[in-house]
C-alpha cells in the first residue's frame, strides 16, 4: 500500500482540536490517540476500496531502433482484470538517458477495459536503453491511501547513432556522379576502367589512342577512362582510451561514427565494398561482405552498443585484423586519435605499409579549444596553459609527419569538418584512378 499527501494534511489538521482542548483545559492526549486512530481507520478503508493492480495486465509496444537524439512514442497498454474501476498513476521506469519524462501518467480503467499509455521518449545516449518495470498505483475513493504493485515487464530500444553528418552527403553524391556517371576521364589515372571510345579532339591525351579502333574506323579514336567499381574500403575505428575523451558536446568515437557512416554511404553508392571494424584489445563491432541498400542499417546496428574503453588499443592486432578482412587493395581509413608521442610509438610500430595499390588514411578528430588556449596570453594562468597547448600541437604535427614518412595520409579537423573532408579525400583518390 501507499499513503497520499492527503492523510499527512488530516493527520495536521487534528493540531487545531487540540489546541482548542489544551486552552479548555481538557487532556490533549486522547484526543490526539482518537483522531490518528479515526485517520488510520479512513486510510485502511480506502485501501480495501481500492483496484487491485495487481490483477492488471501490462504490455508494451517499444520502436525497436531510434537515432540518437530523434523523438520516439513508447506504449504501455493496462487491462484491468478486476471488477473494480482502476483510478491512479502509472511510472514507466526508463533509465534516466532514454529522455522519458519525469512525471506520473494519471490512468482511469473500468474494469474489463484496456487503455493505452503513450510515454514519449528523446534518447541521449547511444546503445540499449531499457525499462524492466512499470509500477502500478491504484487510488482508493477518498485519496488518502491506496495500492501499489509492480509488473516486470522488459522493453528495450536500441538507439543508434544520429549520423548528423548526412547533410553532406547530396552534395558529395552530386561530384561523384559528375565523377563516374555522366562523364568520362580523358586521361588514364592509375587504376581506371575503359568506359567508351570517341573521336579524338585537339589537345587530347595521345597515349590513349586506341589503335585498332582507329584503323577499323578510318578516324583517330581516342579511349576514355572511368574509376573503378568494386574496389574495398575498410574503416578502422579506435574504441581505446583515447577515443573516450569529450571534443564539444560528443566524444571522439561519436565523431569517428560520423565520419564512418559519410564515407559509407558514400562508398556504397559509388560501387564499393565497406568494411568496419571497431577495435581496442579485441573487436568490438565487425561488419564485412554487407552491400547495398543493407549497408548502412547493418553498420548503425553494429556501432550503436560500442562504447570507448579506458584501455590502449593493441594496434598490432588492429591492423591484423584489417587482414582478415581484405587481402586486396583496398583504401584502409583509421578513425583513431594520435596526439602523443610516448602512446602512438605502438600505433607508428604497427604502421601497415602503404603500397602503390593501398592507400591509408589517418583521420584524428581536433579540439578547437586547444587552438583557443595556444593564442592567449592575458595572464600568468593563461600562459601555461598556451605553453601545454603549444606542446600537445607540435605532438600531433609530429605524429602526423610520422604517419606521412610511412606512406600514410594524415587528416586532422574539428567533429564537424572531419566527416567531410574524409569524404573529399576519397572522391580526390578516386578521380585520380587511386582507388
Amino acid at each position: 500500500m501507499y499513503v497520499s499527501a492527503l492523510l499527512a494534511s488530516l493527520l495536521a489538521l487534528g493540531v487545531v482540536p487540540v489546541v482548542l482542548l489544551s486552552a479548555a483545559g481538557v487532556p490533549a492526549w486522547p484526543v490526539v490517540g482518537c483522531w490518528v486512530l479515526l485517520c488510520a481507520a479512513l486510510a485502511g478503508v480506502d485501501v480495501a476500496l481500492a483496484a487491485d493492480p495487481r490483477a492488471a495486465v501490462i504490455t508494451r509496444r517499444v520502436p525497436a531502433r531510434a537515432r540518437l537524439g530523434e523523438r520516439v512514442v513508447a506504449s504501455v497498454a493496462v487491462r484491468n482484470s478486476g471488477t473494480r474501476t482502476l483510478r491512479g498513476l502509472l511510472r514507466d521506469a526508463w533509465q534516466p538517458t532514454a529522455g522519458a519524462p519525469e512525471r506520473r501518467e494519471r490512468i482511469h480503467v473500468p474494469a474489463g477495459e484496456r487503455r493505452r499509455v503513450e510515454i514519449p521518449l528523446v534518447p541521449r545516449r547511444r546503445g540499449e536503453l531499457e525499462s524492466t518495470m512499470v509500477i502500478l498505483r491504484s487510488r482508493g475513493p477518498l485519496g488518502i491511501a491506496g495500492r501499489q504493485a509492480r509488473h516486470d515487464v522488459r522493453g528495450a530500444l536500441r538507439v543508434l547513432p544520429a549520423f548528423t553528418s548526412r547533410k553532406h552527403l547530396p552534395s558529395r553524391l552530386a561530384r561523384l556522379r559528375e565523377l563516374d556517371g555522366n562523364t568520362s576521364i580523358q586521361v588514364r589515372g592509375q587504376g581506371t576502367e575503359f568506359d567508351s571510345l570517341r573521336e579524338y579532339v585537339r589537345g587530347d591525351d595521345v597515349r590513349s589512342i586506341d589503335w585498332r579502333a582507329t584503323a577499323r574506323a578510318g578516324t583517330t579514336m581516342l579511349r576514355t577512362w572511368r574509376p573503378e567499381r568494386d574496389r574495398h574500403v575498410v574503416i578502422l575505428i579506435d574504441t581505446g582510451r583515447t577515443a573516450a575523451a569529450r571534443v564539444g558536446d560528443s566524444t571522439r568515437l561519436d565523431a569517428s561514427l560520423e565520419a564512418a557512416l559519410l564515407l559509407a554511404a558514400l562508398a556504397a553508392r559509388a560501387g564499393d565494398h565497406v568494411h568496419l571494424l571497431m577495435h581496442d584489445r579485441v573487436t568490438r563491432a565487425r561488419v564485412t561482405g554487407v552491400d547495398g541498400a543493407a549497408l548502412l542499417p547493418a553498420l548503425t546496428d553494429a556501432m550503436a552498443p560500442v562504447h570507448a574503453r579506458l584501455v590502449d588499443t593493441d594496434w598490432a592486432s588492429a591492423f591484423a585484423a584489417i587482414r582478415t578482412v581484405t587481402t586486396r587493395p583496398s583504401l584502409i581509413v583509421v578513425l583513431t586519435a594520435q596526439d602523443s608521442a610516448e602512446s602512438a610509438r605502438s600505433f607508428l610500430g604497427a604502421f601497415p605499409d602503404a603500397g602503390r595499390a593501398t592507400t591509408v588514411l589517418v583521420g584524428s578528430v581536433t579540439d578547437d579549444g586547444i587552438a583557443e588556449l595556444a593564442r592567449r596570453r592575458d595572464s600568468r594562468r593563461d600562459v601555461y596553459l598556451a605553453a601545454a597547448a603549444e606542446r600537445t600541437l607540435r605532438d600531433a604535427e609530429v605524429i602526423a609527419d610520422a604517419v606521412r614518412r610511412a606512406g600514410g595520409e594524415a587528416i586532422a579537423a574539428d567533429p564537424e569538418q572531419l566527416p567531410p573532408r574524409i569524404a573529399d579525400r576519397y572522391l580526390e583518390l578516386k578521380a585520380a584512378g587511386r582507388l
